[in-house]
């Protein structure tokens, strides 16, 4: 008879109640917990000196301008709207999936909530309906894949696909210009507070609450389980499917969010915005220590990887390189990450 994995055991009554880190899998050591806090601590403060690399580069290639106080405000709030993003995604890959339809999905969102019958409403028609756009799309891509068998590869292409063109109809190919006063004025310097955009401040809530979900709920502990073994966790009495569901549905509300916030940013709606927010979002989960496999991750690590890409391509910009250039150097970052996991899974199985 099949046992559950170690990440789905039973706990009392509730047999969808689980025990055990969230983020790994136990050490054979038996020491699980140190050795677990140990090997996330190593992880998150080599993210942390990447980083610190990364900002003293940018310190030495460009003080003035690098440094400057409204630089690094701009560093933070274009890491923002992709960060919600991100925090979404990780959910989707740790539980074994992935979602190549969140660009598109802020595109969707951004567009039908700067329509000029939404506008009408004001701050809270827009906010209301580019959060209720994402969740619809993700609903879609969640009955699909639980419900459907669809593979989340196959079924979240078909979603950008479709995004993309609904989102260019509705345009038309233009830009939807936002004209609702207290919605632009969350981009201005007057909104900030003590020196934060309103956005950054959102981005860090998104994260806290996405953190807690991950590390601290049974919800969270479901979607280790479903990323680390679905069977173990489908015999541990988890609904596979339905959390498979729930997981797409929370993706589509983080893009939902970050449309939202773009609108702010951008004071429009494009049907080409949120254009390879799916590779940097999958590729900042990575860097950060998600497993594409599924079975583990890290809001934490996530949240870095935004931070490392996003500085890296305003480093970039202010030295004048070309767009190509970001792009190979993105890439081996991320070649280099997952060659690090590797290593790294050898090294657990040994």
């Amino acid at each position: 008879m099949t046992q559950p994995a170690p990440s789905a055991q039973h706990n009392g009554p509730d047999k969808g109640t689980l025990t055990g880190p969230s983020d790994t899998q136990p050490s054979k050591s038996g020491g699980g917990t140190p050795a677990l806090g140990l090997r996330l601590d190593v992880r998150i403060l080599s993210l942390l000196g990447v980083l610190a690399a990364l900002i003293v580069v940018g310190g030495i290639t460009e003080p003035d301008a690098f440094l400057d106080t409204g630089n690094l405000q701009l560093i933070l709030t274009q890491a923002s709207v992709i960060g919600v993003v991100t925090v979404g995604m990780t959910f989707v890959i740790i539980s074994g999936g992935i979602d190549l339809s969140v660009g598109a999905m802020v595109a969707l969102a951004s567009v039908w909530a700067t329509t000029l019958a939404t506008q009408e409403y004001g701050f809270a028609g827009i906010a209301f309906t580019a959060v209720i756009v994402g969740l619809a799309a993700g609903l879609v891509n969640g009955v699909l894949i639980a419900y459907g068998g669809m593979v989340p590869f196959i079924a979240t292409l078909a979603m950008l696909a479709s995004a993309r063109g609904l989102a260019l109809q509705i345009t038309d190919g233009k830009t939807q210009i936002v004209t609702v006063e207290s919605v632009l004025d969350l981009g201005l310097p007057d909104s900030y507070i003590l020196g934060i955009p309103p956005l950054v401040i959102m981005f860090a809530v998104v994260t806290v609450v996405g953190w807690l979900i991950l590390n601290r709920t049974t919800f969270g502990r479901r979607t280790v389980a479903v990323g680390g073994n679905a069977e173990a966790a489908r015999l541990a009495g988890i609904d596979v499917r339905r959390q498979r569901l729930y997981l797409y549905l929370l993706s589509g509300l983080c893009c939902g969010i970050a449309a939202f916030m773009l609108i702010v940013l951008a004071g429009s709606g494009q049907n080409t915005n949120g254009n390879l927010y799916e590779l940097d979002a999958i590729a900042a989960a990575i860097i950060g220590g998600t497993l594409l496999s599924g079975g583990r991750g890290t809001i934490v690590g996530s949240v870095l990887g935004v931070l490392i890409f996003t500085t890296i391509t305003n480093i970039f910009a202010l030295n004048n390189l070309q767009s190509d250039v970001q792009q190979i150097a993105k890439g081996a970052i991320i070649v280099a990450a997952v060659l690090v996991q590797r290593r790294t899974m050898r090294g657990r199985e040994t």
